[in-house]
């Protein structure tokens, strides 16, 4: 894949933005044989994701996420495909374009991939509950946090090129996204419950305006049948299969599951945190390929960080207020290099105020050393378990 982009570049003309272009493809085509691998060959089947499984895939896609900061380094050194050419950066409060050097490029990425895969676990949470709620069989979980992934790729890739855009423009949308991102870890640190999926608006109008089903066909997300189907024995493989449906119980119009109900929840639920996590990157980089690229590695391990996850997030008990601190030093991170500037335009100050910006190895080390005091904290403070009354 690498030789072929290469090949392609040095027949493309030397304008860098021209050469990204195919960057961009060739990341997206290795997603796509990520995923097809991950539905197509490895869960072909449904099943029930067992821990040592989830853990497996969690650390391949770990291992696939921090690799990639090898690439990138390289790719930004030596400029493979304009990558590091014509590069938007930060700098003096404004956003310049310039040469970006491999190590700088790494530790931003790095940051950005950490950044948002800690943002992501607060996700898990809304999704366990999602599943809860709709009484998700552990089988078809799976399923629905696929296509939720499919879904994610596309809505994240769309506010990423649009943010992009819009802070190329108009810089000083910088100092709206660190007050967001303010508000967001306020929101965070004292609102302790999510409110009730079936009291969503996108839920309720899809069961007022659609045929629903309060039963589950399999693994379908659409159903012409009108009643619960049965399961019988395959005489052949022993396993458990679906007895055909009666012409009778076939309705003429497809119904949706509750598997698609879910589906709809997961998609709603990752662009609520795709309006926080996008922000926070932001304030890493201006780079638009390790904004995408950081941003959908964090994504594609969340399904098996889920199943990892799923039983064992409430011995983490400091993680949310980690996370907390995290958005709110990025969204600080941000005010020190956007606001200086305006506050000199619009007469606020005495003297002229400098930008102030964090080095990218300061930001990484806060990071990693946040998540690190909450985990060692949550082993050795672990919450209190509740005792039954004698």
């Amino acid at each position: 894949m690498t030789e072929l982009l290469l090949l392609a570049a040095t027949s493309l003309p030397a304008d860098p933005a021209s050469m990204k272009i195919w960057a961009y493809l060739g990341f997206i085509a290795l997603v796509m044989i990520f995923l097809a691998l991950d539905l197509g060959v490895f869960h072909r089947e449904a099943h029930e994701v067992s821990l040592k499984e989830s853990m497996a895939w969690s650390g391949i896609w770990l291992a696939c996420g921090l690799s990639f900061t090898g690439f990138v380094f390289y790719a930004y050194q030596f400029h493979w495909l304009g990558l590091g050419l014509e590069t938007p950066t930060y700098a003096a409060g404004a956003i310049v374009l310039g040469e970006v050097a491999g190590a700088t490029a790494a530790i931003q990425y790095l940051t950005g991939y950490i950044v948002e895969k800690s943002l992501a676990m607060d996700n898990i949470f809304v999704i366990a509950m999602i599943f809860g709620y709709f009484a998700i069989p552990a089988k078809y979980q799976h399923r629905v946090l696929f296509w939720g992934i499919i879904g994610a790729l596309i809505m994240r890739g769309g506010m990423i090129y649009l943010g992009a855009e819009l802070i190329l423009r108009y810089t000083w949308i910088l100092i709206i996204f660190g007050i967001f991102l303010i508000l967001t870890a306020l929101k965070m640190a004292l609102i302790t419950s999510h409110s009730d999926p079936g009291k969503n608006p996108v839920v309720r109008l899809a069961k007022r305006f659609f045929r629903t089903v309060d039963f589950y066909d399999g693994q379908r997300f659409f159903t012409r049948r009108t009643v619960k189907p049965a399961y019988i024995t395959d005489p052949k493989t022993g396993k458990e299969i679906q007895a055909p449906a009666d012409p009778g119980m076939l309705s003429a119009r497809h119904a949706i599951t509750p598997l698609f109900l879910a589906l709809i929840m997961v998609e709603i639920t990752d662009l609520v945190f795709a309006v926080d996590s996008i922000p926070a990157i932001f304030a890493i980089t201006p780079d638009p390929f390790i904004v995408f690229t950081s941003n959908i590695f964090a994504i594609l391990g969340l399904r098996a960080l889920y199943f990892c996850l799923a039983a064992l997030i409430s011995k983490f008990r400091f993680l949310k207020p980690a996370l907390i601190l995290i958005l709110a030093f990025v969204g600080i991170k941000l005010l020190l290099l956007a606001a200086p500037p305006y506050f000199n335009d619009l007469g606020l100050s005495a003297g002229e105020i400098r930008s102030i910006k964090i080095d990218p190895f300061v930001s990484l080390a806060v990071v990693l050393g946040t998540l690190a005091a909450a985990t060692v904290m949550s082993i050795l403070v672990p919450a209190k378990e509740d005792k039954e009354p004698a």
